[in-house]
């Protein structure tokens, strides 16, 4: 069975698609598949609410009349006891179809919420790792522009030495536990390449942790190469 364009499908239409394929038994896999797929499981999800809210509707609204008859058969003595009986077994059987299909529907509502969480999750996942590697090329390019800065001994703003303090004042989660980090530590560990640091960066690496300090306006004073990747050297590398 070849599954349905449900674009084309009128309410009518996608509704009884989607009640004959409430049941697993009943199910084409492809079809269901189709159901719950991102772009049409909001949609599956409110025509199963809508069926379940009108099977309970009738479900309340004929034990009412059935109520109301069984007072009438009871006002009229045996005659009437007789008509209750009667018609009770037809009743039983249309009362418990009722129920095991509003059940049924029931059931695939719930499973149906299960499966769109799970898109859910599964959109935030990507759109987090999204959101997170913008974030590295952005800090990434601080980064160069701070190193540019530092290697020509060009004169800074107070502008430029705000932006670079960014990448020591914003953090991430990182890691297990989730830690915060700061992007100038992602940077450092995770998001750039590592490479061993000699003594001659050490210079260049205090020059560059007093660029991310000093005013605008002195940069003659803040001279040098920084290395970007190692601030302080907190791995410990050179040697």
């Amino acid at each position: 069975m070849d599954a349905p364009d449900l674009t084309t499908l009128d309410d009518r239409q996608y509704e009884q698609l989607a009640v004959s394929h409430a049941h697993p038994k009943y199910r084409d896999a492809d079809t269901w598949q189709l159901l719950t797929s991102p772009q049409h499981i909001e949609r599956t999800r409110a025509v199963l609410a809508n069926v379940h809210q009108r099977t309970a509707a009738t479900l309340r609204r004929r034990k009412t009349e059935r109520e109301a008859f069984q007072q009438e058969c009871h006002a009229r003595g045996d005659a009437g006891k007789q008509d209750w009986f009667a018609t009770r077994p037809e009743y039983e059987r249309w009362r418990r179809g009722a129920a095991g299909f509003h059940q049924m529907v029931q059931q695939a509502i719930a499973e149906i919420g299960k499966l769109q969480k799970a898109h859910n999750r599964a959109s935030n996942h990507r759109n987090h790792d999204d959101s997170r590697e913008t974030l590295r090329k952005l800090s990434i390019a601080v980064q160069r522009h701070q190193a540019a800065h530092a290697k020509t001994g060009t004169i800074a703003a107070q502008e430029d030495y705000e932006l670079w303090q960014l990448l020591d004042q914003l953090t991430v989660p990182c890691g297990p536990g989730q830690e915060q980090t700061t992007l100038r530590t992602m940077l450092d560990f995770y998001w750039t390449d590592v490479d061993v640091v000699t003594d001659t960066d050490k210079a260049r690496e205090a020059a560059e942790k007093t660029m991310r300090r000093a005013p605008a306006g002195r940069s003659a004073a803040y001279t040098g190469v920084p290395r970007a990747r190692h601030v302080g050297n907190e791995k410990d590398l050179a040697g």
